[in-house]
C-alpha cells in the first residue's frame, strides 16, 4: 500500500481553501491534510474547523507547516512565493507555486534548490489554456508570444499601477492600461496575471513574452487570449473563466488547474506534456 502524501497549505484565502476542501473530501484515498498556515492566525482555524471539526490542522509558522508535510501548496501572494519556495525546497521537499509571478528573478536559483535536495516544484496552468502546445512548439522554436488579458474594471480595485495612472469609475469603453512585457506586467499587476509568468516561463521568456491588460466594463469574465507564432503551428487560444464565487480577483478555473496538477502528482499516468 502506497504512502499517502502529506499536504500543507500555505495561504487561507479561496485557493488554499478550495484546495484544502478537495484534499479532504476527494484525495483521501492517497492524500493527507496535514497542515494548514496563513498570517492571518483566524483563517486556518476557521478553515480547519469547518473541514475536521478541529483546529488541529493549524501551525504557528512556515517552518512548523514544512515539517509536517511531504508537499508544501503556495496559495498566498507573490511577494511571499519565493520565500515559501525557498525553504520548502532547501528543505527536500515538494512544492506546488500558485503565485508564479513570485518566481520571476528567482528561477535560476528554483532550479539549483531543487536539483541540489532531491525536490520538485510544480507551477499549474492557471486561468489559461495552451501551455502544452507552447511547451511542444518552443522544441521547435517560438518566435512570438502575445497575450491579451481583459477583465471588469472592479477587478483592479486597490491594484497600485492602476490607481496612480487610471480613473475607472464609469468608464463605458474599453481602456488599455498596459502594454509592455510579461515581466513588466507580473511587476505592476501581482495578484491579475500569473497567467503571463506562467506563459512567460514556459515558453521564450518573461521578456519575449508579451501583455497587454485591458479594463471592459462589458465583460463579466476574466479573458485570455493567446497568441504564439511558431516554427511547428500558429496558435490561438481563448479562454473565458467564471469568476471565483469568493474571489473575484481570482479565475475559477485557476483552482481547478491546481487541483488537475495535484491528481497528476498523485497519480502514476502522466497526461500531456
Amino acid at each position: 500500500m502506497l504512502k499517502k502524501l502529506k499536504i500543507g497549505i500555505v495561504g487561507c484565502g479561496a485557493i488554499g481553501s478550495s484546495l484544502a476542501k478537495e484534499i479532504v473530501e476527494e484525495l483521501g484515498d492517497s492524500a493527507i491534510l496535514a497542515a494548514l498556515y496563513d498570517i492571518k492566525p483566524e483563517k486556518p482555524r476557521a478553515l480547519s474547523k469547518q473541514l475536521v471539526n478541529s483546529a488541529k490542522l493549524c501551525v504557528d509558522n512556515l517552518d512548523a507547516l514544512i515539517k509536517k508535510s511531504d508537499l508544501v501548496i503556495e496559495a498566498s501572494a507573490a511577494r511571499a512565493a519565493w520565500e515559501i519556495a525557498r525553504k520548502s525546497l532547501s528543505s527536500g521537499r515538494k512544492v506546488m507555486v500558485m503565485s508564479v509571478g513570485g518566481m520571476v528573478g528567482h528561477l535560476d536559483q528554483l532550479f539549483t534548490l531543487a536539483e541540489k535536495f532531491n525536490a520538485q516544484a510544480y507551477f499549474p496552468s492557471g486561468a489559461i489554456s495552451g501551455i502544452d502546445a507552447l511547451k511542444a512548439a518552443n522544441v521547435a522554436g517560438v518566435q512570438r508570444v502575445v497575450l491579451t488579458t481583459r477583465k471588469h474594471p472592479d477587478a483592479f480595485k486597490g491594484v497600485e499601477y492602476v490607481v496612480k495612472k487610471f480613473k475607472l469609475t464609469g468608464l463605458k469603453k474599453d481602456k488599455v492600461l498596459f502594454s509592455g512585457t510579461a515581466s513588466q506586467a507580473v511587476k505592476y499587476f501581482p495578484q491579475n496575471v500569473n497567467v503571463a509568468a506562467v506563459l512567460g516561463l514556459a515558453g521564450i521568456g518573461m521578456r519575449k513574452t508579451k501583455v497587454r491588460i485591458i479594463a471592459s466594463p462589458s465583460v463579466r469574465k476574466n479573458i485570455h487570449e493567446i497568441l504564439i507564432e511558431s516554427k511547428a503551428a500558429k496558435i490561438f487560444t481563448r479562454t473565458e473563466n467564471i469568476l471565483h464565487p469568493r474571489n473575484p480577483k481570482t479565475s475559477y478555473l485557476a483552482v481547478l488547474s491546481a487541483i488537475a496538477a495535484l491528481k497528476q502528482i498523485l497519480q502514476p499516468v502522466k497526461i500531456g506534456t
